[in-house]
């Protein structure tokens, strides 16, 4: 019986001593920390800031307002000299319109020119052509006339009745009135040729061309009314051009002369950088944010253990004060004196952290389970090795 009790307080013995053991000095971090991004809010523009009252470590989530920033004296040189400009291709617009409009009535006055020179010169025409037409006819009756008078000299003469003389002065005259007929039908003919030109819009005739100067200067008119236009269309197209670019130009003056600061991320304030009623200056620090999506556990670890590890080796992290164990696996191995991997996170590490080797954990609970979310600055534990009481832990929680 003795033995026996003897066995069984060895075995006991020997079970403490087991779990105190795999407890205490299995594969375990230091001291471990929940940590985070942080991200800076600059100030896009220069000029006085106004803050939106919020507590430091007071959530926020992303595009909240933060405050805004209001420059009462942002440039605006470049837009006045574009507004100014713009005014000048307007004036020099309206100018041109104003000589268009002119020329048209120029056109106007000259084609009512045309009109009435033309009505008249076909009235002209027709006139003279009745003058030819009656020429024609007196020259055709004094040809008649004198062909009659020559046949009667001629029988005359062959009865011995007139004298060859008489006979020849009556030839004369009717090689006089034929050509009188042949001068009187070419006139007439000139003037029916200029009558037909006339109403196809085409004068003859000696000293001018083949359009009255009326319309010469119609066309010469014309000519210039075009130029006008196309420098009108031109100018009118710089204009849009203008419009478009002024407006541009308010638009980052308005961006300039105010600016409106949102949250870029779901977190906490983490700090204040600049105070309202400041004035600040473009890409000027004003406030620091914490992103809770970004949460991860920092630890240190020594040599031995830090060369037992790999990115993705998996491990078990456990706050301090509470049962519950989260999985998580490791996603950055710094090593010894790994300071500048700390510069934007929120908690920095300790000179004895520094001393030992840098090790990131990614756990997704931090960021998945809400009361776990943004507990930035917690301590615990990693844990490499499965310890003798994870199952009852697991099991509690």
């Amino acid at each position: 019986m003795k033995l026996f009790k003897l066995i069984v307080g060895s075995l006991i013995v020997i079970a403490g001593l087991y779990l105190i053991i795999g407890e205490q000095l299995q594969g375990a971090s230091g001291n471990a920390s929940i940590n985070a991004q942080l991200t800076t809010i600059r100030a896009p523009i220069a000029g006085r800031i106004e803050l939106v009252p919020r507590t430091l470590g007071g959530r926020i989530a992303r595009n909240d307002p933060l405050g805004s920033i209001n420059d009462a004296i942002a440039d605006s040189v470049r837009l006045s000299d574009l507004v100014f400009e713009r005014d000048q291709t307007s004036a020099e617009i309206e100018r041109l319109v104003r000589l268009t409009a002119s020329l048209t009535e120029a056109i106007k006055v000259q084609s009512e020119r045309a009109s009435a020179y033309l009505t008249q010169r076909k009235n002209q025409l027709l006139a003279q052509e009745r003058s030819a037409n009656a020429l024609v006819a007196a020259a055709e009756a004094r040809f008649a006339f004198s062909e009659s008078a020559l046949s009667r000299a001629s029988r005359l003469s062959t009865r011995g009745a007139a004298t060859a003389e008489s006979a020849e002065q009556t030839r004369s005259l009717r090689d006089v009135a034929l050509q009188e007929l042949h001068s009187a039908r070419a006139k007439a003919t000139e003037i029916a040729t200029a009558l037909r030109a006339a109403n196809s819009g085409v004068f003859l005739g000696d000293g001018y061309n083949d359009a009255p100067y009326s319309e010469q200067r119609i066309s010469e008119l014309e000519v210039q009314r075009l130029e006008l236009e196309a420098q009108i269309a031109s100018k009118t197209s710089v204009r849009e051009a203008l419009d478009r670019r002024i407006d541009e130009e308010r638009l980052r003056v308005n961006s300039l002369s105010s600016e409106a600061l949102t949250a870029n991320v779901d977190g906490v304030v983490w700090e204040y950088l600049s105070a309202s009623g400041e004035t600040v200056v473009r890409g000027q620090e004003i406030a620091r944010l914490l992103d809770c999506d970004t949460a991860v556990v920092t630890l240190s670890v020594s040599e031995s253990l830090y060369n037992t590890l790999r990115v993705g080796t998996s491990a078990t992290f456990r706050l301090s004060g509470d049962n519950r164990v989260m999985e998580g696996t490791v996603a950055r191995l710094a090593g010894s004196g790994a300071a500048t991997v700390y510069q934007n996170l929120a908690v920095a590490p300790s000179e004895q952290h520094l001393q030992r080797y840098d090790v990131l954990l990614d756990v997704p609970a931090l960021r998945e389970i809400s009361e776990l979310r943004c507990l930035i600055g917690r301590s615990g534990r990693v844990f490499f090795d499965g310890k003798p009481f994870d199952s009852l832990r697991r099991l509690w929680s």
